[in-house]
């Protein structure tokens, strides 16, 4: 947003009153970021030299990105259509509440989630319904299914949810899915997926090739895992046809050649991945314990970031964060989401948390000190 007193061309007032997406603040050069999710390795063997041979900068590329949705639909088991790939997988969120939603229609999510989520309902002129999310910071997904009316025409399941770290289980996903009407789209964000330890959580190639559910789209990423974050880059799988529609509102050509190499070098390379992501996924799980121990409330951690629900103390305490050089993402009244970064973080963010947990007042609900 800028200073401007007003808009000097007519924009829609919804629009006009719609903040910026704001990313995790950068950091300075000797302080830890930690508030984007980024992964905290370089890109994997071969990745950079892959993009360094996509040189052609005078070229378009390849506009459906043929390449990588072939491999990845042989890597999933359907058929090239059933993929579809974009810049992020916030931009496919974009285009399929585009496609299905408008002007008194209305789209369903748990709350607090990902913060993008009430803006593309604002975008694309729908209603946004906030489900609240349970005590321990799940989705509620009982009362998602009883949110939904006749005006609901997509509802959004993320998993694990960001930025408060639990899973959606296999079979919690399954009951719901069978409560949403069959014309109803049902999003799958699975953002961070690969860092997911819990076995009861839902999979949504599993969900997809149980063919039961048509409606759904499972969202995935090369952002976090992969360490392609910088290039924009992920996917969907689903429904051809849900897919077709997905498309016919994206912006041609957003998905650039590095990109799509990068991508795909990166596919090259899964048993380093896998290596990678289970050291990300044990230094989250050693945090959380000795967050645990230090006082902290912690909800479960199955992404690659954990949770502080510090309530009103949130831009407080993130303060404290801040001037020890941890740069964490704060959400005003909510809490502190922490990415799990380097090793030589780890130590740093337990001082600090510690430091200040006994600062909460008693009975608050992120306190876990007897």
């Amino acid at each position: 947003m800028t200073d401007a007193p007003e808009i000097p061309v007519r924009v829609r007032p919804e629009i006009a009153a719609l903040p910026a997406y704001q990313q995790g603040k950068q950091a300075e050069a000797d302080a830890f970021k930690l508030s984007s999710n980024e992964n905290p390795f370089d890109p994997l063997p071969g990745v950079l030299d892959a993009v360094h041979a996509a040189s052609a900068l005078n070229r378009y590329p390849d506009a459906t990105a043929g390449r990588l949705r072939h491999r990845l639909a042989e890597r999933f088991g359907v058929d090239d259509d059933a993929v579809h790939v974009a810049a992020g997988s916030v931009s496919i969120l974009t285009q399929l509440v585009l496609a299905t939603s408008g002007p008194g229609d209305e789209v369903v999510f748990a709350w607090r989630s990902f913060e993008a989520y009430p803006g593309l309902a604002v975008v694309a002129g729908a209603t946004s319904v906030q489900v609240p999310l349970t005590e321990d910071a799940r989705h509620d997904l009982p009362a998602m299914a009883a949110a939904i009316t006749d005006r609901t025409r997509a509802v959004i399941v993320c998993s694990p949810n960001n930025p408060t770290g639990p899973i959606v289980t296999q079979a919690d996903f399954d009951a719901f899915a069978a409560m949403v009407p069959s014309d109803v789209l049902i999003i799958l964000d699975e953002a961070y997926a690969e860092f997911v330890t819990d076995p009861d959580a839902v999979d949504g190639l599993r969900v997809l090739s149980a063919r039961q559910h048509p409606n759904v789209v499972v969202l995935r990423t090369f952002s976090k895992a992969y360490g392609l974050a910088g290039l924009r880059i992920g996917y969907a799988i689903g429904h051809p046809r849900i897919l077709d529609a997905a498309r016919s509102t994206s912006i041609p050509l957003s998905v650039t050649a590095h990109a799509e190499e990068a991508a795909l070098a990166s596919l090259d390379q899964e048993e380093e991945l896998l290596r990678r992501v289970r050291i990300i996924a044990e230094r989250r799980d050693r945090l959380a314990v000795a967050l645990r121990a230090a006082g902290w409330r912690i909800p479960e951690a199955q992404g690659n970031f954990v949770w502080l629900p510090a309530g009103r103390e949130t831009l407080d305490l993130a303060g404290a964060f801040d001037a020890a050089g941890l740069i964490v993402r704060p959400f005003a009244g909510d809490g502190i989401r922490i990415s799990v970064g380097e090793e030589d973080s780890v130590e740093k963010v337990l001082w600090i948390a510690a430091s200040v947990v006994r600062d909460l007042p008693e009975g608050h609900s992120g306190r876990g000190l007897a």
